[in-house]
């Protein structure tokens, strides 16, 4: 059987609309930098090349063979590299904010905690397939006796990216696949909520560890208390409100690139709030300028395209006899979904910032070949499919 076309083609038109962006929301960062015009588009287009014909080799494979060793590949190599980068010297690992997450390879950065989520995901999936089945009876100790060994591996994962790496975002993210693969895999409701809430205290717990995460905290509240305390009675509002000691310089103008944008757009590269307002908006706030050049309509296509995206994965895992790539294609579908959701919520002012990147859509290939090999994944385990 063949793979799903549908879905290399979604893929392939996202990364195609993020070339596009990377030339037309950089016009004042290649003149911060002193780069060319160009600087920026091509380096895409390289990675958008790679990207796809990765997907598209990887989905020539055979699943029974070659999912196995690729996904524990990515799983030990990426995990041995983000433990031995705080060794490795500059030369080798840039250090940005304290924090080594990018290698440097003939000219270009990688960071390993892209790949890493796909083999993360594969390992919970084959683990998952063989130990996990449904609940049945089990009272919740022996749920958590049974989920212990997959605790130790994630809390090792969660300190090499929080503490080592500073990168709370992406802790969210694998934190949220890895509770809702567990409810896929067949553990009980009561289980998904007793872990929801050990989750979301080591995240508290994480917060209030680093200084730089309070304050990002801090400056997403002086924008949202307004909102938020205007609903309680006075009395409760003025002893939560905090005074507006950061002022929330980047989701301030992402909202106001937003509301310019309105219904259609400035039209392209016509976008004002990219000229040193927001940070170069074409990473971490690429939905901001799509909302702004585009407007609503253009926001509207691009999530058209990744639900529809997001829908061709869950069919293929709902149509996988195989439980382990029925997991992994769930598990593909969740880390794109809430990197996609997160990053949403971060740009718009509903959560504090992340520094989460849109799959496919924001500028960098760390992010867009992770993703792609995830995909390029699915596809090889959708020629086991029952696809229409």
């Amino acid at each position: 059987m063949s793979a799903d076309r549908k879905l290399f083609t979604l893929v392939a038109l996202l990364i195609g609309i993020s070339v596009i962006l990377s030339y037309t929301l950089t016009a004042y960062t290649t003149l911060l930098f002193g780069v060319s015009e160009f600087h920026f588009v091509t380096r895409q287009s390289a990675f958008a090349f790679v990207g796809i014909t990765l997907m598209f080799a990887l989905a020539q494979l055979d699943p029974d063979k070659w999912l196995k060793p690729i996904g524990f590949t990515l799983f030990f190599g990426s995990l041995i590299l983000m433990i031995a980068m705080p060794f490795f010297p500059e030369s080798i690992v840039s250090e940005v904010g304290g924090a080594k997450r990018w290698m440097k390879i003939a000219g270009f950065s990688l960071a390993p905690v892209e790949f890493f989520k796909v083999g993360f995901v594969y390992f919970l999936a084959w683990s998952f397939s063989r130990k996990l089945g449904h609940h049945g009876d089990m009272g919740l100790k022996s749920e958590f006796k049974r989920f212990l060994p997959y605790a130790v591996v994630f809390l090792g994962a969660m300190f090499i990216i929080a503490f080592l790496q500073k990168d709370l975002g992406q802790v969210v993210v694998l934190g949220a696949t890895l509770l809702f693969m567990l409810i896929f895999a067949g553990s009980s409701f009561r289980f998904f909520l007793a872990i929801l809430g050990g989750i979301f205290t080591a995240i508290v717990i994480f917060i209030f560890t680093a200084e730089h995460r309070i304050m990002r905290i801090k400056s997403w509240w002086a924008l949202a208390q307004n909102s938020v305390l205007e609903l309680l009675p006075s009395s409760i509002a003025d002893k939560l409100r905090v005074p507006v000691e950061v002022e929330p310089y980047q989701i301030g103008h992402s909202l106001n690139a937003i509301h310019n944008g309105g219904f259609f757009g400035t039209g392209i590269a016509n976008g004002t709030f990219k000229l040193g307002f927001l940070s170069e908006v074409h990473t971490d706030f690429v939905l901001a300028g799509i909302a702004e050049e585009f407007g609503f309509l253009g926001v509207m296509l691009v999530v058209v395209l990744f639900m529809w995206m997001l829908q061709r994965i869950f069919k293929i895992a709902n149509r996988s006899e195989d439980t382990s790539m029925y997991l992994f294609s769930i598990g593909i579908g969740l880390i794109l979904a809430f990197s996609f959701l997160v990053n949403a919520y971060g740009i718009s002012g509903i959560t504090p910032i992340k520094g989460i990147s849109v799959p496919f859509l924001s500028y960098g290939g760390s992010s867009m070949l992770g993703a792609c090999f995830g995909v390029g994944m699915v596809l090889m385990a959708s020629k086991k499919a029952k696809m229409n």
